[in-house]
């Protein structure tokens, strides 16, 4: 098949070239009319169809085979094309155990000419995934995909004290990148079953990090996924009762389950501190901080990150429109008809470069009046493992 041409620059006989911010928007819709596409620099005399707006352009070059689908695409984005102001929310994008897990694999894959193993995926997000592949980390959705002696790292997602046990049993080269943060709950978790209690664990069935939590006490853990569940839920001892939650929960969920399950156990203890993390608590409430000032919300993050998700909900409980993006190329033409402001931000396993891209591509379609509004300002580090320190 020809590919279909989309200018990243309109070359022209006379003045400069014209940059197209845009060819990221049009280059994925029109992968979506199933065509396949190259972008490179083109001269306006090449192009099948171009526009030149506001200092930007857009262009392509398709042969006949392919002509209408590829106007019809080009003729969909620029349908929207005008100014917009962008509410960045702030904080955003990646956290302090994001930024530690991923630097704990380039750093083990630093210090080895062999593969680095990854027990699930280091963190939810497909870009960093497959940007740790490139480099030669190889990841295995279990133990068994591990050849003996060859370097696993577990995620920070954590891991139950089972999987630890069989990567013992077989002696391989451990290194754990579990956010301190999940570990934390999981200390929690083993401090209340330890005393006689239930664990009540509030979080979401077959997300990693919740496998990992009720492996530290499967016996005497329930998970509870919502407010209906913690109205219906029975245990042995009401008076011996603890509850403990996934870090990456919507706080005002979390909170309903919570007054649900202490109006039926007035026993119920928690934990010392919020188990719900600082960078989701922040992105959160980043978020509300934009969301009334927006006719669009876009929530950059892959569809597996549950802080993420999260965003999404929230924005849409507050009555806006509101879409999960794994990167620039999801947007699709139809969400901005009639938008002149949009709410932006990234879930806490986004690399920040995917945002820009996308504040870049919609500079693309006419002006972009950006203001960041920061509600929390973010300084926490945490330490690297011992083995990947020195």
């Amino acid at each position: 098949m020809t590919p279909v041409l989309v200018a990243t620059t309109l070359v022209r006989p006379a003045g400069p070239p014209v940059p197209c911010p845009a060819a990221p928007l049009l280059a994925a819709e029109l992968r979506r009319h199933g065509l396949d596409v190259e972008q490179r620099a083109l001269s306006t005399g090449e192009t099948t169809a171009h526009t030149v707006f506001g200092g930007v352009g857009l262009g392509l070059r398709a042969d006949g085979e392919h002509e209408r689908a590829a106007r019809s695409a080009l003729g969909a984005w620029l349908a929207v094309t005008g100014p917009r102001r962008v509410e960045l929310a702030a904080p955003r994008s990646f956290c302090a155990g994001v930024e530690r897990a991923v630097e704990v694999v380039e750093k083990a894959l630093s210090r080895t000419s062999q593969p680095v193993y990854v027990r699930k995926q280091i963190v939810h997000n497909t870009h960093v995934v497959a940007d740790l592949e490139a480099r030669g980390a190889v990841f295995v959705d279990e133990l068994d995909g591990v050849p003996d002696d060859a370097t696993v790292v577990f995620s920070a997602h954590g891991v139950s004290p089972a999987v630890r046990g069989v990567a013992a049993e077989r002696e391989l080269d451990v290194i754990d990148a579990t956010c301190p943060l999940v570990a934390k709950v999981h200390t929690e978790a083993r401090r209340f079953a330890g005393r006689g209690d239930t664990v009540l664990l509030i979080g979401h069935a077959d997300h990693e990090e919740v496998e990992g939590t009720l492996g530290e006490a499967p016996d005497q853990t329930i998970l509870v996924q919502s407010a209906a569940e913690a109205a219906l839920v029975e245990v042995e001892d009401p008076t011996r009762l603890s509850y403990l939650m996934q870090t990456t929960l919507s706080v005002e969920e979390a909170g309903e389950i919570v007054d649900v399950l202490k109006a039926r156990f007035p026993a119920l203890r928690g934990p010392g501190s919020d188990d719900i993390c600082y960078a989701t608590t922040n992105r959160q409430n980043a978020l509300r901080a934009i969301a009334d000032r927006a006719d669009l919300v876009l929530v950059v993050g892959s569809e597996n990150s549950s802080n993420s998700q999260r965003l999404v909900e929230l924005a849409r409980r507050a009555g806006r429109q509101a879409h999960l993006i794994d990167d620039v190329g999801a947007l699709r033409p139809g969400w901005l008809v009639g938008v002149g402001v949009i709410g932006l931000t990234a879930g806490a396993s986004a690399p920040p470069r995917l945002v820009e891209e996308v504040l870049a591509a919609l500079g693309g379609l006419g002006p972009v009046n950006a203001a960041e509004h920061e509600v929390a300002r973010e300084t926490i580090q945490f330490t690297l493992p011992s083995p990947v320190r020195r």
